[in-house]
């Protein structure tokens, strides 16, 4: 089995960090990118090619739900995984009609993160 090639979407430095730690030593997942930089996204997900991206939609710049949208349109479309804090009834429909192909809360331990990116790629 291939190494899941993840990029992650997360503007909170810490909380980034954290998940590119934990998932780097996840076996089984490449952490090939990360930013909290919205407008450095489409750039980099289009030239490095992950196999899944982590999105963090409740942004304080408000474009999570755009970034779906925006790596939606892509050729090689990547599968999309919502990372949020809380769960909402509306924000899980909205990722869903924006292209979102899963929803994750950050409390998910670990190795249940770390299957459910390697689930999402292998789809």
């Amino acid at each position: 089995m291939t190494a899941a090639k993840i990029y992650i979407v997360e503007e909170h430095p810490s909380v980034r960090l954290a998940l590119v730690d934990t998932l780097s030593h996840a076996g089984e997942i490449e952490v090939i990118g990360h930013t909290g930089d919205a407008n450095s996204v489409l750039t980099d997900v289009e030239c490095l090619m992950p196999d899944v991206v982590l999105v963090e939609v409740k942004r304080s710049d408000g474009m999570g739900l755009e970034l779906i949208r925006q790596i939606c349109s892509l050729t090689r479309r990547p599968r999309i995984v919502v990372l949020t804090s809380y769960e909402s009834d509306w924000e899980i429909e909205a990722a869903k009609r924006a292209g979102a192909d899963g929803y994750i809360l950050k409390e998910i331990d670990a190795d249940d993160l770390a299957r459910q990116i390697q689930s999402m790629a292998a789809a």
